[in-house]
């Protein structure tokens, strides 16, 4: 059982960390949240002052930011981790960034001797927690074999996708951007239905049996029918995966149709204010339209 760093303590990060910390993985954590580290310490996990300091004695340093700037500033920033880190080590990258991200921090690191596990994940909290969350994953062969126990132990649903990190962000980004364009979808049609008078339960009902059912839509629209922008995950997240999604596309030489779409309905609804909500509140920016 190998000792773990992690950095980002968030929804995903918190939840990934105390599945470790419930099956006894030694965990050395750090956030910019004081109190974030807080609650898992709770639980046993051992805060430390900053990213360096978190892979002191570790084997693994599991990064759960939210976007590219922060995982620059995590292993490269002043007291970032990557100075402390050396030969076997490993990285994983859990965050949703570009292909070309991935590519340039495993080529930095590799140039200290440490390995890169391209790890986007996809599930949400409560399967984080559970430890039945999706990760795509792609690296050596050989370093996924050293780390399997604890990729198992994060996740139920672990795709290997390739050894060349890069590919994990390019299927993540796949997948997201057809989240994008399910839930921007599913939002519209629901609106419609109240502006048509519908009862949105009844609807949504019909929705889940029929050819229009999409998992993103139900469960985020199940929230939006009970008011429930608690944020799980922010329509922010979208905004950021479905442009870099259409970026991607765009390098690769493809011209996307519908997801230009979902990026500008998620690039609207950020600037209408809902941004930090969760993103079950394109429901509600669908609804104030005239």
């Amino acid at each position: 059982m190998k000792r773990v760093a992690m950095v980002g303590v968030g929804n995903m990060g918190g939840a990934m960390c105390q599945r470790l910390l419930e099956q006894r993985w030694p965990v050395q954590i750090f956030d910019i949240d004081s109190a974030k580290m807080a609650a898992l310490q709770a639980h046993g996990a051992v805060p430390c002052a900053d990213a360096a300091h978190a892979t002191d004695g570790c084997d693994v340093l599991i990064v759960c930011v939210v976007d590219a700037a922060q995982t620059q500033e995590v292993l490269f920033g002043p007291r970032g981790a990557a100075a402390a880190m050396g030969a076997g080590q490993v990285v994983v990258l859990c965050p949703t960034i570009s292909p070309a991200d991935v590519e340039g921090f495993a080529a930095r690191l590799a140039e200290r001797g440490v390995a890169v596990i391209d790890a986007p994940m996809s599930g949400g909290p409560v399967r984080a927690r559970e430890g039945t969350m999706s990760l795509m994953v792609a690296c050596d062969h050989a370093v996924f074999d050293e780390h399997s126990a604890m990729l198992n132990v994060l996740s139920g649903h672990i795709f290997r996708i390739s050894e060349k990190p890069g590919d994990g962000a390019r299927t993540k980004l796949v997948n997201n951007l057809l989240a994008g364009i399910n839930l921007a979808g599913a939002a519209e049609a629901m609106a419609m239905a109240q502006r048509l008078g519908l009862d949105l339960a009844r609807t949504l009902a019909v929705i889940e049996q029929s050819s229009a059912q999409s998992w993103i839509g139900s469960d985020r629209m199940k929230r939006a029918i009970a008011g429930d922008y608690e944020p799980r995950a922010h329509v922010t997240l979208l905004q950021k995966d479905t442009r870099l999604a259409v970026e991607a596309a765009a390098a690769a030489g493809f011209s996307c149709t519908l997801g230009p779409v979902a990026r500008d309905v998620f690039e609207s609804a950020t600037r209408a204010g809902l941004g930090g909500l969760d993103d079950a509140a394109l429901f509600r920016f669908f609804t104030a339209r005239r």
